[in-house]
């Protein structure tokens, strides 16, 4: 009996093009809504909470805005079981239809003058959904993403992932930019603070459509041809993977402190230690974001001829030596500053080049989603949603406005470790030895390519 290599370099463009957009557009969609929330909460405060003190109103909202990190992993539990169990395209269009209806539930509910305590009750339970949904998506979209591409190019097609969480920070801070200039603060808090969740929607609605028209990944195709175990994908990921699970949870906490503190914290960070104008750090984060548009995809083609363990190792010492004279340069003037924000960009984008795919190649098929799902809201939930509030601490405490560019020195001291433990994974396979053994892998594949062609 012959075994062949499943190899998705087989599988047609138009339908490797058509896994891009499928595995990229739930992710636009995830950091659009999350950022447009963040960019309305003060409207958002005034709308679904008592206006009797407007700090607590505030504090309300940005309670709501944590919950959605909170219940993460339970989401990734739950949709990294479902696609290591019955395939990455349900719980792809499930978590994006998840998104796309909580996130029209915003646009469309009442606020606390019209409905009273319903109002906040159901912005709560709405924004629970999201982060349930929020939970499932990196995990689901990346494992299609470095399923569906070829070996040869899979940091390519992977790092298309961050591409599309860029985007959705582009376009959200786009929206809020409009909404500001165009209308009064009367009309933004009546109505207009809405016309981005609306928008979000169909986005959503497309993303789903895209995603129930796509075929399951080669490697889970042959998974379940192969495979008579019922263990679950959980318990398999902790008695087997466990050592992987960690690294990858380390390469994590450098790519997600980074990220959170270059285009989330960075922005309170300027206006209000460094007195720079709330619309020119706003400038300067889509700066930031416009290099790693241009810049992720272009590490993820270099990881697929050097290696990932080269990039991470390079892009760690950079997390390590930069930031602290870049935080100093930072100080300069405006000149300087977006100077210096968009090194940071750099260093950030060199990150999401790689880490998604060096993720999954860490993982068997088996319970490469859970892994991925249960590791990066870990993360998430612990460490990059509470950067925001650790750095704001820490500087009130010490009164020493370099504790960003500290942290990201000990995140990237975490990455450095982490990366010289690993072993190159560029071009491995994803099909693990005992996944293959014994089974006519061509029959298989010789299946899925004329279901593709079919179609």
């Amino acid at each position: 009996m012959t075994i062949l290599e499943p190899n998705p370099g087989h599988v047609p463009v138009k339908n490797l093009r058509k896994s891009v957009v499928a595995g990229s557009i739930g992710v636009l969609v995830h950091w659009f809504d999350w950022a447009v929330y963040a960019y309305t909460a003060t409207t958002i405060a005034g709308v679904f909470f008592p206006e009797q003190d407007s700090t607590a109103s505030l504090l309300a909202v940005f309670g709501v805005f944590a919950i959605s990190f909170i219940v993460r992993p339970i989401g990734a539990f739950l949709f990294g079981e479902v696609g290591d169990r019955f395939g990455r395209k349900i719980t792809l269009s499930i978590v994006i239809l998840l998104m796309a209806a909580s996130t029209l539930v915003i646009g469309v509910l009442p606020g606390y003058k019209t409905i009273g305590l319903w109002a906040p009750v159901l912005l709560i339970m709405a924004r629970v959904i999201q982060g349930l949904a929020a939970g499932g998506e990196f995990g689901s979209a990346a494992t299609f993403l470095a399923e569906y591409s070829p070996k040869k190019h899979r940091g390519f097609g992977v790092s298309w992932l961050e591409v599309g969480a860029l985007l959705g920070f582009l376009l959200a801070s786009f929206a809020a930019y409009l909404l500001n200039t165009i209308l009064t603060q009367d009309q933004l808090t009546s109505w207009g603070w809405r016309i981005p969740f609306l928008v979000a929607a169909p986005l959503g609605v497309i993303g789903f459509y895209i995603r129930t028209h796509i075929e399951d990944t080669p490697e889970f195709t042959v998974m379940k041809e192969t495979t008579t175990e019922t263990i679950s994908p959980t318990v398999d990921l902790l008695k087997n993977n466990l050592k992987e699970l960690f690294q990858m949870i380390g390469i994590q906490i450098m790519e997600q402190v980074t990220f959170y503190i270059v285009l989330v914290y960075l922005l309170t960070y300027q206006e209000v230690q460094l007195n720079i104008p709330a619309s020119t750090a706003a400038v300067l984060s889509s700066l930031a974001s416009i290099v790693g548009v241009i810049v992720v995809p272009i590490a993820g083609t270099i990881s697929d001829r050097i290696g990932r363990k080269p990039i991470l190792i390079t892009v760690s010492l950079m997390t390590i030596i930069l930031p602290l004279p870049m935080f100093e340069i930072m100080r300069k003037g405006t000149t300087s500053a977006a100077a210096a924000t968009m090194l940071l960009g750099l260093i950030l984008a060199i990150q999401l080049g790689v880490h998604a795919v060096v993720s999954a190649e860490l993982f068997p098929t088996r319970n490469r989603q859970t892994g991925l799902s249960i590791g990066y809201s870990l993360v998430s939930a612990l460490f990059a949603g509470t950067s925001p509030y650790l750095l704001t601490f820490l500087i009130n405490k010490t009164h020493n406005i370099d504790m960003p560019a500290y942290y990201l020195i000990v995140v990237g001291i975490i990455g450095l470790i982490i990366s010289i433990t690993l072993k190159e994974t560029k071009g491995v396979d994803l099909i693990s030895n005992e996944e293959r053994e014994g089974i006519d892998l061509a029959e298989i594949m010789l299946h899925h390519q004329i279901t593709n062609k079919g179609r």
